[in-house]
Order: C-alpha cells, then structure tokens, then sequence
C-alpha cells in the first residue's frame, strides 16, 4: 500500500464494474475518492451518494479542471477511453485506464507517448494480477518452489451472457480483447513473454453477440514450456469451471479463480500445490478469504500511487501493457491466418 491514502481521485463512468468493483475496493483500502463524473448525471449522483463522493461534476472537463484531482480513473469503453485519458494527461493527472488499454496497438503507444511527454504515470487496470490465485502462484514461483516451468493452463468453461453490456456485444473483437486480456497479462506476469502465438477463434450456433465467444490459444515460450488459454463462454450446464493450472519440474498448482463461477456474485478463489521437495509435507491448499472482485481493484490503485511516490513506472503500466495488447493482436492475426505468429516486432493487427 502507498505510504499515505489521501492522493485525491477523480472517477470517470458510473457504470455497473464502478459500483461492483472499483469503489467498494478503494473504500475498503481508504482512499480519497473527491469527484465523480458520467454522461448520465443522475448515475453519477446516485453513485455518489451511495459512496460518500463530495462532488459530482457535470462533465470531464469540469472534473480534470479540478486543482484538488490528482489521479483519474477512467472507468469507460475502451473505443471513448483514448480522448479522455489524452485530456487527462493534458491536464497533467496521473491516470488509470481499463483494460482493454486500446483496441489498437498505434492508438495505445500514442497514450504512452503523451504520458511520457507529460511526466505523468499511467496505469492499466490489469487487476487479475492481484487475485489471490495469481499473487499465489507468483510468490512460489519467486520461492523456486515450481522448480523449472513446463506448462501453464487456464481453462475456462462458463456461461457469460453478452447482452449485459450491449456496447460489447457488438465489437468485431470480442473474447480476447474483452476476457482472456485478463489471462495474456496475467501470463506474462507469471511467465514473461512468449516468443510465438498459435490461436483459433469460433463463434457458438446463433449466438447473439458479433465476435467469437471461444477461442483456443497456445503461447509458445520453449521446446519445454507452453502456456494454453481454452475458452468457452456457452456453457448451460449446472457445471461451470474456471480454473488455472501451473506445472513446473519441482512443483505443480491448480486454483480456482471463484468470481467466474456464478458471475458476478462468484465465491472464494481456491489454491492448491504440490511439491516434490519444497511445500510442508509436499503438498498444501487454500481457500481464500478475498475475491477478484471487488478486492483485487485495490491492486493496480495502490500500486499506481506507490510509483507516484517511488518515482517509477506502476507495474501494469501502459507501456507494459502494449505486451498484452501484442499478444491478443497476434491471436487475431494467428486465427485469420491460420498460423502460428511470433508476438515480438508485431505492429498492428485487426480482430
């Protein structure tokens, strides 16, 4: 946590994810939410009400001319998300933006680009990364309890109905700019980057919604590691399962990631390891009290304002995140295509 909790903060969007996740998280760390802002007023008010928010600002421009207002959320579509995160840096702010950071690899090195120009630190809300599932496997890994890493999972058979976010519904991209992102970051995170990408993309019988809503992703790190990313969001049986598997020589992991099983209401994540020579007894599980959401939303915030104070870049910077962006573009490109394509030097790419 940043050494002190009083950094005002400007919120950008009222929607359903700021109400379920980014408020309830930073009220239970203390932080200084002093303004809010939506295209609907009303939204914005009842939000504020609700979260003790002092001031609702009629527009963004009202709330970055905000002396007070020293970080921004932005809490929008990614599509709308460019021009408010460009005025913020403008205005000098230091900045939180969704994931997906862009839809487009040009657009998102612009924004890095400006924030650097600007001196101001921006940040993605890449908040898989503090799940308890992923900070698990990451503290074993830097234990070398997983000895040399073989393979990574994450298998992922639920049922998600698109049509709550008719906005979403309705993009070319789908899956992996608006799902999976979540599991490239947190792979990268656990393994680095991978050198090649081989995907395929599909769409369910009459499904609704424009884009593929299951795809099937390998990520090539070695001739002894890989990572797969199997995804399916059509599943109407009464058994959905999330879960993340991660193998090594010495040691080997399986947790369940709880928010995707009955989303959004989820349950706790489960953990579970076993060791040939590091773990008490060679084996251990867990089930954890927090959740992705809200409690993991406290990850990038806090980690965003502890490089204000540390003078450097935030984990899940944009410039970081233009990897993750790298590696969806390139599962676009691979399933077009069909065939295997090297992430490294990729430039731009379309879903």
């Amino acid at each position: 946590m940043p050494s002190r909790l009083d950094r005002p903060i400007g919120i950008v969007g009222a929607g359903a994810i700021v109400n379920a996740a980014h408020l309830p998280a930073y009220r239970k760390a203390g932080f200084n939410v002093v303004a809010i802002t939506d295209l609907d007023r009303q939204a914005a008010a009842r939000t504020a009400a609700a979260f003790e928010i002092p001031r609702v600002c009629d527009s963004v421009d009202e709330l970055l001319a905000m002396s007070d207002v020293e970080i921004v959320d932005v809490a929008v579509t990614p599509f709308a998300q460019a021009d408010i995160a460009l005025a913020a840096i403008s205005s000098g702010k230091h900045l939180l933006c969704q994931k997906p950071f862009s839809e487009s690899l040009e657009a998102a090195q612009r924004l890095v680009e400006a924030a650097d120009a600007a001196g101001t630190k921006l940040a993605v809300n890449q908040q898989m990364r503090w799940d308890q599932v992923i900070r698990c496997t990451r503290l074993l890994l830097d234990r070398g309890w997983y000895g040399e890493l073989t393979s990574g999972t994450f298998d992922i058979d639920i049922l998600t109905d698109w049509a709550s976010w008719p906005w979403m519904a309705n993009r070319p991209g789908l899956e992996y700019f608006y799902h999976s992102v979540h599991y490239f970051d947190s792979i990268r995170f656990l393994f680095g980057e991978p050198h090649s990408v081989v995907a395929s993309t599909a769409r369910y019988p009459a499904q609704s919604a424009t884009g593929e809503t299951r795809t099937f992703t390998i990520l090539d790190y070695s001739d002894t590691c890989k990572v797969a990313v199997l995804t399916n969001h059509n599943n109407w049986s009464p058994r959905p399962h999330a879960v993340m598997r991660c193998q090594g020589t010495d040691g080997q992991s399986e947790g369940t990631l709880g928010a995707l099983y009955d989303y959004p209401y989820g349950r706790p994540d489960t953990f579970e390891f076993w060791s040939r020579t590091a773990a008490p007894d060679h084996a251990f599980s867990r089930l954890f009290t927090e959740r992705w959401i809200p409690d993991a939303f406290v990850g990038p915030m806090a980690d965003l304002q502890r490089s204000i104070e540390e003078g450097r870049e935030p984990l899940t910077s944009g410039r970081d995140n233009l990897g993750t962006l790298r590696i969806i573009l390139a599962a676009y490109r691979s399933s077009q295509e069909g065939r295997r394509l090297a992430v490294s030097g990729l430039k731009e790419a379309t879903a």
